[in-house]
């Protein structure tokens, strides 16, 4: 018993603590790295339950360091358990932890209870889908804005002013509305009625951050399981994937050259009840083409009789070339079916989390209601910075200048299109929006030419996110308008030969 007391109380050998290193540029205080040096030795068992500590002058000699630094770093470890002191014996590893046998950690230093939980996840393999966003120095996207043209040093001012005004407790003392800072609602609802010839009020506009949050709260809030929802085919598989998770059954129907065909959606409601209808009329995701009026006119129709509301996604409603804008639903939406929602991640960058809401008052309320169980209330500054520019037309004025630059590259792209890969790709010059709807020859494995382009500086999406069964078109959206003209220029050169 003796030996065994001996041996625990002899200090261990110093060879352990010259393997220790410190990072002066890290910015944490030394004693602090040296706590968790030692911290580590013992989890991974090279130091055990009751051994002693060489002492903070032998330390401090060893390792260069001010004997004070090594004092405060056992110090550390002993307020929070993993250290004791024997007065007159030294510094010991506590006598209350269980020995355990080194674990191979590969340096690391993250617990294992931070790789993975010990309760089980359930599964959702709707969620399996692939970082979307580009790391190229290249990319024809999804459809992103370009921000270096987006108003960046206004935006700042405006946020600025937002910090610095009075009032500062009504910002940041309390919480506010959940449906959003009535000066944010207020701007979006005279903007809304400005441009798209809505009859919003204040009460009728809910701010969210962005369109798949908007989406996913209507879902939450307004959808139960076993309720139908309808869209298209092909379409935006992140809204898809909210009515799988709302646990609804999603039913797609075609899309054709003029939008989805209301005529099966007819069908449809006259044999089961229709909960939703989740549509993007303006440039229908991912094809872009335009609903024709007969088929919105009939959509309405149908709504009233069937009783189905309609989600509006109108994404990017700002950028249309031919002619002005097609009006949305909502503007002749007269029974209060439709809930148009948009934001202004295709206007400024996808960045800026700023979106709304629009319908009827008592759906708003309710909606309101719902988000205080996710979200207290979004970002009142932000929401207000972002009307101070729609109010001083900040935001009117660039995105007059950016619709006229991305027409400019539209126009290249479609030609260089035409005129490089002739032959090889099918498309239609798009009357709005960023993207081209681009069909490939069915020669091309679109997941090889992402994977070829990616090798030579080009992002590309490999078409998996269009894929339905029954729906097998060798197609992807290539955007244009975050890449400036010589940029676009590069960057079919690469496709070119990434084809060859």
């Amino acid at each position: 018993m003796q030996a065994n007391l001996n041996k625990m109380s002899s200090p261990i050998s110093l060879q352990l603590f010259t393997e220790l290193s410190f990072a002066p540029s890290s910015g944490r205080a030394l004693y602090l790295q040296l706590s968790d040096a030692v911290l580590s030795l013992i989890k991974k068992g090279k130091l055990r339950s009751g051994q002693k500590l060489p002492g903070s002058r032998a330390v401090a000699e060893l390792l260069q360091i001010n004997r004070l630094t090594v004092t405060k770093a056992y110090e550390e470890l002993q307020t929070q358990g993993w250290l004791e002191s024997r007065i007159g014996n030294g510094t010991f590893v506590s006598s209350h932890l269980i020995d355990h046998e080194p674990e191979n950690l590969g340096g690391s230093l993250v617990p294992a209870s931070l790789k993975k939980a010990g309760f089980v996840i359930p599964e959702m393999s709707y969620l399996d889908t692939a970082a979307d966003h580009p790391v190229t120095e290249l990319h024809l996207d999804d459809g992103y804005p370009d921000p270096r043209l987006a108003p960046l040093k206004e935006f700042y001012r405006a946020y600025r002013t937002q910090l610095t005004r009075s009032g500062l407790y009504d910002k940041f003392g309390s919480y506010s509305n959940a449906a959003g800072p009535g000066y944010y609602r207020a701007a979006i609802a005279n903007y809304l009625n400005e441009t798209r010839a809505l009859k919003a009020k204040e009460s009728n506009i809910l701010s969210v951050r962005g369109t798949l949050m908007g989406i996913n709260l209507v879902c939450t809030a307004l959808i139960k399981p076993g309720d139908v929802i309808v869209s298209g085919i092909p379409g935006w598989k992140r809204a898809e994937h909210n009515f799988i998770h709302a646990r609804a059954r999603h039913i797609g129907i075609r899309v054709d050259e003029h939008g989805i065909v209301v005529d099966e959606l007819r069908e449809i409601c006259s044999k089961q009840k229709v909960r939703m209808v989740y549509v993007t009329p303006h440039h229908h995701y991912p094809t872009t083409v335009s609903l024709r009026i007969d088929r919105r006119l009939e959509l309405l129709r149908l709504a009233n009789e069937y009783g189905f509301i309609i989600f509006e996604d109108d994404y990017d409603y700002d950028f249309h070339y031919k002619h002005r804008p097609l009006l949305p639903l909502a503007s002749a939406d007269e029974n209060g079916m439709v809930i148009y929602c948009g934001s202004f991640g295709k206007s400024f960058s996808p960045a800026f989390r700023m979106g709304y809401l629009v319908a009827a008052e008592n759906v708003i309320t309710h909606l309101a209601r719902v988000r205080v169980l996710l979200d207290r209330q979004g970002d009142h500054i932000l929401d207000n910075a972002m009307a101070e520019l729609l109010n001083d037309n900040t935001t009117q004025r660039y995105l007059r200048k950016a619709l006229s630059v991305y027409e400019e590259r539209r126009d290249l792209f479609c030609r260089l299109l035409s005129t490089e890969l002739a032959g090889l790709v099918n498309f239609t010059i798009p009357e709005g929006g960023m993207t081209v709807w681009t069909e490939f020859d069915p020669s091309i494995n679109l997941e090889n030419l992402a994977q070829s382009a990616r090798s030579k500086g080009l992002y590309i999406s490999d078409g998996k996110a269009h894929q339905y069964p029954g729906y097998t078109t060798n197609g992807i959206r290539l955007g244009f308008a975050s890449s400036s003209k010589e940029e676009i220029i590069r960057s079919v050169e690469i496709l070119k030969n990434s084809i060859r």
